[in-house]
């Protein structure tokens, strides 16, 4: 079973910036696609950005909110995915979340948590001034 785990989360100031990064183990190569996901509480999970992990010609997927400010990235050697975030504001805030689903490449727009059968645990962002 695929296993997930986020880590770089942390506590930075409005204006800064974060790297998170998302290690997949026992995670076979191919057609896949992962994502970033940010939950806020009393809020639904929202889709940040996607990646698929082969292939070429698929476009990188960014939400509104992120858009210009947040780059999705992936390592195929490492089998990791990073979030680096940049311009950081309060709204940034949340548990931040990589997902995957093996054996499909990434749908047009945003990506849906029901789309993805395998989670990380989580990393806390916070963005204070």
């Amino acid at each position: 079973q695929v296993q997930l785990r986020e880590t770089g989360g942390d506590s930075v100031q409005v204006g800064g910036s974060l790297t998170l990064s998302c290690e997949a183990f026992k995670y076979r190569d191919g057609i896949n696609c992962m994502a970033w996901f940010r939950q806020v509480p009393g809020r639904e999970r929202e889709g940040l950005a996607s990646i698929p992990t082969t292939g070429t010609g698929e476009y990188k997927y960014y939400a509104n909110s992120v858009k210009g400010r947040f780059a999705i990235s992936q390592d195929g050697v490492k089998n990791t995915i990073y979030l680096q975030m940049n311009n950081l504001t309060p709204e940034d805030t949340g548990v931040y979340y990589c997902a995957t689903r093996q054996g499909s490449y990434c749908r047009g727009g945003a990506p849906e948590p029901s789309f993805f059968p395998y989670w990380g645990q989580g990393t806390q962002v916070t963005v204070s001034s």
